[in-house]
This record gives structure tokens, sequence and C-alpha cells, in this order.
């Protein structure tokens, strides 16, 4: 518990120090913003600062800082490390830069800021990625949520895909203020309730959980590893670089230069952009470190069996008794343990907040990609969105793509699921584009660009280890795939300094 307190403080202190910095190298001033000087009533409306902070901590968080940081869990402390300095000094930094560029340059979204910066023929494969991915997360937050009410209530899975669907649609076209301004700051709540009642449980509880000091092992669990089968997950899912692959809205997630935009849109002042998008991932933080070290106690010296009936456990054993090994973790899923120690800990209303972080959060994320894609897509083709039909010419054809996609995940999950663990690398190969737009950015404008440049240089050379190592990709032996992820390294310095040079001699 004491390398979580530290981490708690860490993140609080990361934002009054590092972020005042980053605040003073963009230097925001009173400049009329885009809510203001662009107003549609649609997709550009001033809303109250508060609610602008929620929709923007619902719009990048959804599950990822819970269900991240549960299976970041497996790899001990070292999740707590990656949390702190991948939330201070990545992902708070480049979700700050992303929303204030775009409130810089009249609510652009992403692709456009790439191609200010990374030239159009990056535009153009940022346009096509980004909607791509934004379409994948919109129909995964259909079904995966759909799965779960399925189990709850005595309806079929197609009836939920629809009803959830339905609302898709309605809130992708409607004002953002309609839908998605009264419903997000209520879900927003709920999560941060969530945490926060865990905390206060943690404190009471004080746990004997693995701190960073432990030699950072990843099993150290009271049960047989061969039954709990971490030893089998972390090798075949290395910590580096996999872990900054699990972990990504918890620290750093390119979904959310996606999403910023969408608040750039709606932000009143540039002064307020430290405490909305540089606050917002630090929130976000402190709710993937919350869980992070609930997990901790929930997986490690034998802790679920507080929460996990005698019965369920007995059920479990007997299941895989004189059968080839399997683990807790095929058992332990991060919905599941959501549900588990939400109602094991926080009772019948734990139950509630349960539903609402497994299943309102996913689609809540859901939603904002499609009104992300749309508003992609009506950029790229130069067309204005006051006019309902005119969103309605850009989102069919956007729902029909997805529905085919949906049809396609119902008759072939396995498949689909196959191709679902690529969204982690494509997340963050995402990231990757924004923070290298980010550094371009800072050199031209003769600003300290090793605020950006350092991360940009880290995440490349994560994802393009992952490319190479992963049994999911190349699966290189380890000699061979990270000395190509160092190879990438090298690479990436070489051109930065070869292009600043070229920067500055032009100057």
């Amino acid at each position: 518990m004491i390398s979580f307190l530290l981490s708690l403080v860490a993140l609080i202190v990361g934002y009054l120090v590092y972020g005042a910095f980053v605040e003073r190298v963009f230097a925001p001033d009173d400049r009329t913003t885009p809510a203001i000087a662009k107003a549609d009533g649609v997709d550009f409306i001033a809303l109250p600062t508060w609610k602008v902070f929620m929709i923007q901590f619902l719009n990048i968080a959804g599950t990822g800082p819970i269900f991240g940081a549960i299976m970041g869990a497996w790899y001990g402390p070292s999740s707590y490390i990656w949390i702190v300095l991948g939330c201070i000094f990545a992902g708070a930094m480049h979700d700050f830069f992303c929303g204030m560029l775009s409130v810089r340059n009249g609510g652009a979204n992403l692709p456009e800021l790439i191609g200010m910066y990374l030239g159009n023929t990056t535009k153009a494969v940022m346009l096509v990625f980004s909607v791509f991915l934004l379409t994948m997360v919109g129909v995964v937050f259909v079904y995966s949520p759909a799965l779960l009410l399925e189990n709850m209530a005595r309806i079929g899975l197609v009836w939920w895909i629809v009803i959830i669907f339905a609302y898709y649609i309605l809130a992708t076209l409607l004002p953002i203020d309609k839908i998605i301004g009264r419903f997000y700051p209520i879900f927003a709540f709920s999560l941060l309730f969530m945490a926060a009642a865990l905390l206060v449980v943690l404190f009471i509880k004080w746990p004997a959980i693995p701190e960073l000091w432990d030699h950072a092992q990843s099993v150290n669990l009271n049960q047989p590893a061969e039954i709990l089968g971490t030893e089998t997950y972390i090798s075949k899912n290395p910590l580096f670089p996999c872990l900054f692959l699990t972990i990504a809205c918890g620290a750093i997630s390119g979904f959310h230069a996606t999403q910023s935009p969408l608040m750039a849109r709606c932000l009143k002042s540039e002064r307020l952009g430290r405490p909305i998008f540089y606050g917002s991932m630090i929130t976000e933080g402190l709710v993937a470190l919350i869980w992070a070290s609930v997990s901790s106690y929930f997986f490690y010296n034998g802790g679920w069996r507080e929460v996990v009936s005698p019965e369920v456990v007995d059920e479990f054993m007997a299941q895989w008794q004189g059968k080839a090994p399997k683990s807790l973790i095929q058992f332990f899923t991060a919905p599941s343990v959501v549900q588990l120690v939400c109602s094991g800990w926080l009772g019948v209303f734990g139950g509630v907040l349960a539903v609402l972080g497994v299943v309102a959060a996913p689609i809540t994320s859901g939603d904002t990609a499609f009104r992300s894609a749309r508003l992609i897509i009506a950029s790229a083709l130069k067309m204005e969105q006051k006019s309902y039909h005119k969103r309605l010419m850009i989102s069919l054809p956007l729902f029909g793509v997805a529905l085919l996609l949906l049809l396609w995940q119902i008759e072939n999950p396995d498949g689909f699921n196959t191709i679902w663990q690529y969204f982690g690398w494509a997340n963050q190969t995402l990231a990757v584009f924004t923070l290298w737009a980010i550094t371009v950015y800072l050199v031209q404008n003769k600003k300290p660009f090793i605020i950006s440049l350092v991360p940009a240089l880290f995440m490349t050379t994560v994802c393009s280890t992952f490319i190479f190592v992963s049994p999911n990709a190349l699966d290189m032996n380890n000699p061979v795939g990270y000395g190509l992820g160092c190879a990438c390294l090298v690479l990436a310095l070489v051109w930065f300094f070869a292009w600043y040079r070229k920067t500055m001699s032009l100057s």
C-alpha cells in the first residue's frame, strides 16, 4: 500500500507541477474559441466547464482505466510505474496538446492536425486508419455490452444489439448537448464514485499487496502457478512491450486524440485546457491506479477468495480436475472482476455501479467513436454538419459498414476477437503519430520539444517491438525481435535529427 500511496501523490503533484509547465509551453491566451466563433448548435457549442470535464473524462475513459488496469495487475507493481510516468509525461501531455491544437485550429480533428505537421500523405493514411479504428471501437462496444446485458436480462442478444445500435444512431446525429451533454456527466460521476468508494475500502482494509521494491515480481500467489496461469500469460505477453499496450487508457492512448477535438469545440476559453485535457487524463490515471491496487489484492495472496464464494471456487476446481491445467485468468475476466469486487465490497449498490462500469461505460465510448468518425469524414469531404440530411449522408454508410461488421462478429466471434487483439497495437500506433505531430509543432514554434520527443521515441519502440515479438504478429525469437525494435528506435532518432537540422538551417 505504500507504493500505492506514493503513486497517488505523484499523480497529483504531476498535475500541479508538470501540468503547469506543459501549460506554459503551449501558452494559452484569451482569443475567441471555436465554440463561440463557429457555434452551430450541433457540434460547436459552448458548454459549462464542469460538464465539459465530465464528458471529456468519460469520452477518454470508458472501461479503459478499469479493464486495462485489471489485466495490467498481472505484471505486478510495474503497472504502478507505467500508470504514473505514462500518465504524467506522456498521456496527459498528449491529450493536452491534441485538445489545445484543435482549439487553436478551429476545432480541427486528428487527421487534419496530423496533416498540418506530418504532411498530406500521412494525413490520408491517418484518415483511413482513424475511421477504421473508430468503427471497430463502435462495433465492439455494441457487441460486448449486449453480451453482458443478455446474461442479466431475459432479452436475446440480437435485441440488445438493436437497442444499443439505435441509441448510437441518435447520439451520433443529435446535437452534442441533447444526449451526450445530459447523460455523460451522470455516468462519469458513477465511475468516479465507484473508484472513490473502492479507495475508501482499500484504506480500511490496508491489504498486503506487492510493493515496488519487492523485486517487481509478477507472480506471488498462494495458489499453484499452473492453476492461476500467470506464468503462461506473462511468458506469452512479456512485460516489454505488452504492459504498455495492455494499460493504455490509464497511461497513454491514441483513442484520446480522436476524442479531445470533440470537447475542443465546446471550450469557452483556452485557459480551461489544462484542467479539461491534462486534468481528465490525470483523473483517469487515478482511477487506473485504484483498480490496479484492487486487482493486486484480488489476484495476489488469495484475495479473490474473499469476494468469490467457496461454491464458485469449488465448481471451477472440479471443472478442471484431472484435465489439462487451465487458469483462473480465463475465469476471472476483467468484467467478472469488476462485478465480483463491486458487489463483494460495496453490496447491492456496488452491483449497480458495476453494471454502469461494464455496460454504460463502453456504450458511451462507442457512441462518441461513431460521432468522431462522422466528423472526421465530414471534414475530409468538406461537408457542413449543421443540417440533418448532411449528417445522415455520412452516417448511413458508416452505420452500414458497422452493421456488416456486427453480423460478421455474431457469426464469427472468435475470428473478430483475433482481429480485436490488434486494437491495442493500433490504438498506441495512433498515439505515436500524434506524439510526432506534437513534436513537429514544438520544433516549428521553437518550444522545448523534448517533452514530446521522448514519449514519441518510447512508444515508437513499443509498437514496433510488439509487431516483431508478439505471438499474434510476426512471433520472432526475442534476440531478433528486440534487436529490430532497437533498430526502429535508432532509425527514428536518425530521421528526427536529420529533419531537425534541415528545419533549423532553413529558419
